[in-house]
């Protein structure tokens, strides 16, 4: 009876249908997108051989995220959110079915790799902080701390699984066969989508320009010391987590003398500790802790990533990566819980929009400035060097908990009141 009442606390989300069908359009189409990451990134590696030009494509897919997301945040508070999602996944399906005929007809480069990621880039720049800022409006709000954790969950688990995959049709068939299968994914979320039965929004006349609504939406953020924490720890988490992801290939093939399975079986291990992180967070209902959780995850991850740097052994590298995924997940899930509870639905697309800016766009940062120390210090050093600015980052945060858990309290009481 106990086990019972857990596990309906834990997947209380589940009783939206809105939230069912989202969850499970995006469970299938995540397992694509995983393997093409994965697959995109041994492809680069095996067509250079340059730590440079892998850092470089990783940089050259995910600018256009860091430079568009505010302007997707924009249009996600002003149009249709459903509608935006919708043509999304339409365009990203076309993306991945042109990187699927390149590479199974044997002509694909890296420019070319790197060309269709820039596009990539831009659709997600209208995706992300749409489908993060649409998430609210399939579930209850008194549930929705449970349907993020369930969602990032939902991430971990495709990352699992994706890189397996990925790392088996690489070595039996070649790269084109997982771009092929996230091309078919699409379809998942295209039918979700149009299976749901969404309620009317209020509609929302806006007075302001929309430059002069990013302006006030970044004055908000970053005045308030709560979100500014959120945003700033969840670029540090992810910059460095992007050394990491540029990387992997270098450490998978030159340090622990292994091919693309044991890269997959790297992004494999790191997700199963997000996927931890996932659970033990469905649990987690106290927000005004969040600010202890999120700075643990960072100073975790931290301590983690050292380890993997200076592992020499594949089981250790695995453990390591493990807790590190473990630590990132618990600042991201943590974040995103607190963002989405303090905004309102006015101007959730741009909050969202800059935390996109902040955490996603900090990963081609990361892929970009891991290419550059590697070929300098080496693979091993970069990661430590970043692993331990995320220490001392959360050494910082640590001084500000009291001050950051006051003003949590005191938002959420105004907006009972």
């Amino acid at each position: 009876m106990e086990a019972s009442r857990k596990s309906q606390v834990m997947l209380r989300a589940f009783g939206s249908r809105n939230f069912r069908l989202y969850y499970i359009g995006q469970g299938i189409s995540l397992i694509g997108t995983s393997m093409t990451q994965v697959a995109t990134s041994w492809l680069v590696y095996r067509l250079t051989d340059s730590a440079w030009l892998l850092g470089l494509v990783g940089f050259a897919s995910q600018i256009p995220t860091l430079v568009l997301i505010p302007l997707g945040g924009i249009i996600a508070d002003r149009t249709n959110r459903h509608r935006i999602l919708l043509i999304a996944q339409v365009l990203g399906m076309l993306q991945s079915l042109a990187l699927t005929w390149l590479a199974l007809s044997s002509t694909i480069n890296v420019w070319q790799i790197a060309f269709l990621g820039v596009l990539q880039g831009i659709i997600n720049a209208f995706d992300i902080p749409t489908r993060q800022a649409f998430l609210p409006e399939t579930v209850s709000k008194e549930n929705l701390g449970n349907a993020i954790a369930l969602y990032s969950s939902l991430v971990s688990v495709s990352v699992i699984l994706g890189p397996a995959i990925a790392g088996i049709l690489i070595a039996a068939i070649g790269s084109g066969a997982c771009f092929l299968i996230d091309t078919i994914s699409y379809i998942a979320v295209i039918i979700a989508l149009l299976e749901m039965h969404l309620a009317p929004k209020k509609v929302v006349i806006f007075t302001r320009k929309p430059l002069e609504e990013l302006k006030t939406s970044f004055n908000y953020a970053f005045g308030f010391l709560p979100i500014r924490f959120v945003l700033i720890g969840s670029a540090l988490v992810c910059c460095v987590w992007g050394f990491y992801l540029a990387l992997g290939p270098i450490f998978a093939k030159e340090i622990l003398q292994g091919g693309s399975n044991t890269f997959g079986f790297l992004i494999t291990a790191s997700s199963l500790g997000t996927l931890a992180g996932g659970i033990y967070l469905t649990k987690h209902n106290n927000v005004l802790e969040s600010g202890k959780v999120l700075t643990l995850g960072i100073c975790f991850m931290g301590v983690s990533l050292i380890v993997f740097a200076l592992s020499r052994v594949f089981w250790l590298s695995l453990l390591s990566l493990l807790a590190a995924g473990f630590g990132f997940i618990l600042q991201i899930i943590a974040g995103r819980t607190l963002l989405q509870l303090l905004v309102n639905d006015e101007n959730r697309g741009q909050i969202t929009g800059l935390y996109v800016m902040a955490s996603t766009g900090a990963v081609p940062i990361g892929n970009l400035i891991a290419g550059a120390l590697a070929s300098k210090i080496g693979s091993s050093n970069t990661v430590i060097l970043g692993a331990s600015i995320c220490i001392a980052g959360s050494i910082f945060f640590m001084q500000q908990i009291s001050t950051f858990r006051d003003l949590v309290r005191l938002n959420l009481r105004t907006e009972e009141a």
